[in-house]
């Protein structure tokens, strides 16, 4: 099984880049800008790429909306009335609500540095309980069959596997091991690993579907090519590591595109919405009236698993929860909807009237 992992690599040589000129530090004249500072901090903190954008976007917005005031200048009456705004004027969720407010506590504890009371001071707006969107077996067929190709592998892994739509996009060719039939899942939610189970069902298609990856990367390697993006400095401690295949995304976009960071030609992922306009239209198509996400595949796959028999730590461990409080809501779930609870018109004596009949009187 490991030479199939290897076997893409071995066809094509790696072309070896052109000898580069080192980069020397340029001396710091001029002080970042303050959203240039925000994109610091949070880098050197290790925060992922769509926390980076969602805080750099919240502190914008919150400046814009003081008129442009630098935050330095403001405080705590500022913040509330950018809350309030939201709230009243916006009508945001709490989840919302209190990310605008995560970001703006990040900007002053950790970019301004200011050590103020009020900072700690604000309470987050209390998120409603909500049950997730759960498919019926029946229902997850029936949108599954609406799609085909590699959108059909993906929304088939979410469910097999339990993977969060992130965690499948970001999913490496090195991470699926077909000898032990598993999945391991790297820096998911929480920056934590986990092994999940490869559907056997799913093995062949996958296979098939790496052998076309593998020939789209051999011919990015011709053109000059080749290169993904490594985490945490990787590619300057594994100069080749970022051509070699087990390092290439199971899932890769079809275009070239530039890194967002390092301004570096690469061959990114797929863009998340791809699947998730397909999965709300194969949704339509099927006649399945609730919210479809790529969420309730993951939802989904907890629940019959739990239905199944399987106990709920081994779920646990499966989909990645810290506290199996969390998991817990899938039970509240089967619980629902008169799996748990026997209606008390079920329950009703045979000579009583069913829908449709009449009593003697002519009445319903």
């Amino acid at each position: 099984m490991e030479a199939w992992h290897t076997k893409c690599a071995d066809k094509t040589p790696i072309p070896m880049r052109h000898a580069e000129k080192p980069h020397l530090p340029l001396q710091a004249t001029v002080k970042p800008r303050l959203l240039d500072q925000v994109r610091g901090v949070l880098r050197r903190k290790h925060y992922s790429i769509r926390t980076e954008q969602s805080y750099v976007d919240w502190i914008r917005r919150f400046i814009l909306f003081h008129g442009k005031r630098h935050p330095s200048q403001m405080g705590k009456a500022e913040v509330s009335a950018y809350l309030t705004h939201l709230a009243v004027h916006r009508d945001v969720a709490a989840s919302t609500q209190n990310q605008a407010l995560s970001a703006i506590l990040f900007l002053y504890r950790d970019v301004l540095e200011q050590e103020l009371e009020w900072i700690e001071g604000f309470e987050r707006a209390k998120r409603p309980a909500r049950l997730p969107v759960v498919l019926t077996p029946a229902e997850t067929r029936a949108v599954l069959a609406q799609l085909e190709g590699t959108k059909w592998l993906m929304a088939s892994l979410l469910y097999g596997s339990g993977l969060r739509l992130t965690e499948c996009l970001r999913l490496r060719v090195k991470d699926v091991d077909f000898g032990y039939g598993q999945i391991l899942v790297r820096d998911g939610k929480g920056a934590k690993d986990r092994v999940t189970m490869l559907p056997q069902a799913l093995i062949e298609a996958l296979k098939a579907h790496l052998e076309k990856v593998c020939a789209l990367h051999r011919r990015d390697l011709g053109a000059g090519y080749g290169e993904v993006y490594l985490p945490y400095a990787l590619e300057r401690k594994y100069p080749r590591a970022p051509r070699e295949w087990g390092w290439q995304y199971v899932f890769p976009s079809r275009k070239l595109s530039a890194d967002s960071r390092s301004g570096a030609i690469r061959r990114h992922h797929l863009d998340e919405d791809v699947l998730q306009r397909a999965i709300k239209e194969a949704a339509r198509i099927a006649d399945v009236r609730k919210p479809v996400s790529c969420h309730a595949f993951r939802h989904s796959f907890a629940t019959h698993l739990l239905e199944n028999g399987y106990d709920i730590r081994t779920v646990q461990e499966l989909l990645g929860h810290s506290d199996v409080s969390t998991t817990m809501i899938y039970t509240h779930v089967m619980n629902k909807g008169g799996r748990g609870v026997r209606s008390p018109l079920d329950g009703t004596a045979s000579g009583e009237p069913r829908r449709g009949q009449t009593m003697g009187d002519g009445t319903v």
